[in-house]
């Protein structure tokens, strides 16, 4: 057996369509931000595996493995915020008549005010109060960055 037959034999029972010759010192590929998620984005098709993509672009799959994760890692880094729910104000009922002043003035220390309402573009927006300093920076952020 010749050693091109021992190197170039596929699993798969067809002939090798590229053979690639790395001369020099070993040095590395070089894989663009681009190309490097366009292959991760490729990995994660339906119906496609890490072995057969990595294997389709001379990778290891371990290094496929890693681009995944790495791309994972630095989607989590990434503050996302959930969509907004308009919800209509609620409509409030006819209060029953009190039997007695001191029974009205209860109702009164209840009701919550609202500390903040921001009004943009025909949305509304209510932080009530007790709301921490950083979801107040989150929904300023928001809307700014949403302008």
């Amino acid at each position: 057996m010749t050693m091109s037959e021992l190197t170039l034999k596929s699993s798969v029972e067809e002939p090798v369509r590229r053979f690639e010759v790395f001369t020099g010192a070993g040095r590395r590929r070089d894989w663009s931000a681009e190309e490097k998620a366009r292959i991760v984005a490729e990995s994660f098709e339906a119906g496609a595996t890490v072995s057969a993509v990595a294997r389709r672009h001379a990778l290891s799959p371990q290094q496929l493995f890693t681009w995944r994760r790495e791309a994972r890692k630095a989607a989590e880094a990434v503050p996302a915020f959930v969509p907004a729910v308009v919800a209509p104000e609620p409509v409030l009922a006819a209060e029953p008549p009190a039997a007695s002043p001191h029974r009205k003035r209860r109702s009164r220390q209840h009701r919550r005010a609202a500390a903040i309402e921001i009004d943009v573009a025909g949305v509304k927006v209510t932080i009530e109060n007790g709301a921490s300093p950083a979801t107040i920076a989150a929904v300023l952020g928001a809307l700014k960055a949403g302008s």
